[in-house]
């Protein structure tokens, strides 16, 4: 009997082998390449004003991508998300938090920090509203606590295009609460104009249905369109900077349900993503100066009526999703969506080959879990930003 017992124990422990390799061995073999992987010396600048949470949702996975591929700053220490960031920090106090940016720095402080930066990241200047910090709050107009783009960070952006540094910037960059003279300035350095629209897919235009739909938007449409609201059913909003807001019924207006990232498989720059993404967030509608080139760009699929709704809006058939202008020296990205938006933890970074295994479990066409859009796209195409201003530093 206890023979029998010892060659089934055998057995069992036979089949159990290949799962204690897959939790155990693997992830500590993936840690130990890791950890033996060379450093990289790249100097990234982190801007954001939209941190009303310890979440840090809006650079998390900038920070994760950085630590991953091993850049380390000046000081040889690889940068933290609740810390090693410019714009709004917040904490338990009364005022919610503290800012730490640039706005009191000299001219010279800002050259020097253009000198010492190899990459500057304008992760988003929305800001933080009074609405962030108050539960009971209703989804009308906010009051603005901070944000915004400022005369500082112009400053910055400029000495930094100068000094020849790679560039980032995403929604929300230069759209409310931006004064128009500060925007104007961000466009003219950058090659870009934002045509005044925004817009976002939303799974269930019924008001009854999807508490997520803002009140202002929906009372904002219904005064400009004869008291009338837009069919149920998943549907695309464009908002304008005037107060504007149109939407876009799903099978009326456009076809499939999301916007979708486009890339084409041999593109100029040779940037390796997937030919097509499914997009549900905020993006912001840009025009961009011939020096750029496009490396993805959103299509919406719209109807003949929907082709004609656009002409009306002044907007094209396509819509640029990132692209780049290379000048040689100095590459500059502008991202128009909420890319780095990632509402969930990464988990830890020091493991090689992570963002493949995690490829393999989050399809590219669930777009109800950002963490698929994260490691099918945004990863990608940020982990191939970064390593090109490496190169180009290197040589």
């Amino acid at each position: 009997m206890r023979n029998i017992l010892t060659e089934e124990s055998k057995l069992y422990l036979s089949k159990l082998w290949p799962l204690f390799a897959l939790v155990i061995v693997l992830p500590l073999v993936s840690y130990f390449v890791w950890l033996v992987f060379p450093e990289k010396n790249l100097e990234i600048v982190v801007l954001d004003k939209t941190v009303p949470s310890a979440t840090y949702q809006e650079h998390q996975s900038i920070f994760w991508t950085i630590e991953h591929l091993k850049f380390s700053g000046e000081a040889g220490e690889y940068k933290s998300a609740d810390r090693d960031y410019f714009g709004f920090h917040p904490d338990d106090s009364d005022s919610h938090g503290r800012v730490w940016d640039f706005s009191n720095w000299s001219e010279g402080d800002i050259q020097k920090k253009a000198k010492e930066l190899d990459v500057l990241y304008l992760a988003d200047t929305y800001g933080v509203y009074s609405e962030d910090f108050n539960s009971e709050n209703s989804q009308g107009i906010s009051e603005k606590i901070y944000g915004g783009l400022d005369r500082s960070d112009i400053s910055l952006i400029r000495e930094s295009i100068a000094q020849k540094k790679t560039i980032i910037a995403e929604f929300n960059t230069m759209a409310s609460p931006t004064r128009p003279g500060i925007r104007a300035e961000f466009e003219n350095l950058m090659g870009l104009k934002w045509t005044g629209w925004i817009a976002r897919y939303f799974d269930e235009m019924d008001t009854t249905v999807n508490q997520d739909l803002p009140n202002w938007l929906v009372q904002q449409y219904v005064d400009q369109h004869e008291n009338t609201w837009v069919p149920n059913g998943p549907g695309l909003v464009f908002v304008h900077e005037n107060g504007q807001v149109e939407v876009f019924s799903n099978s009326i207006d456009y076809e499939g349900e999301t916007p979708m990232i486009r890339t084409q498989q041999f593109n100029q720059h040779g940037f390796k993503l997937p030919e097509l993404v499914p997009y549900p967030d905020w993006f912001d509608i840009i025009l961009i100066e011939r020096e750029y080139q496009v490396i993805s760009y959103y299509d919406i699929s719209p109807t003949t009526l929907g082709q004609q709704k656009l002409r009306d809006m002044g907007l094209p058939r396509f819509f640029p999703a990132a692209v780049v202008r290379d000048l040689g020296e100095g590459q500059h990205y502008y991202f128009a969506g909420d890319f780095a938006d990632l509402r969930n933890s990464a988990g830890s970074a020091r493991f090689m080959g992570l963002p493949v295994f995690w490829r393999g479990f989050y399809l590219v066409t669930d777009y109800t879990d950002r963490r698929s859009f994260f490691w099918n796209y945004y990863y990608p195409l940020l982990s191939q930003v970064l390593e090109r201003a490496y190169q180009a530093k290197d040589h």
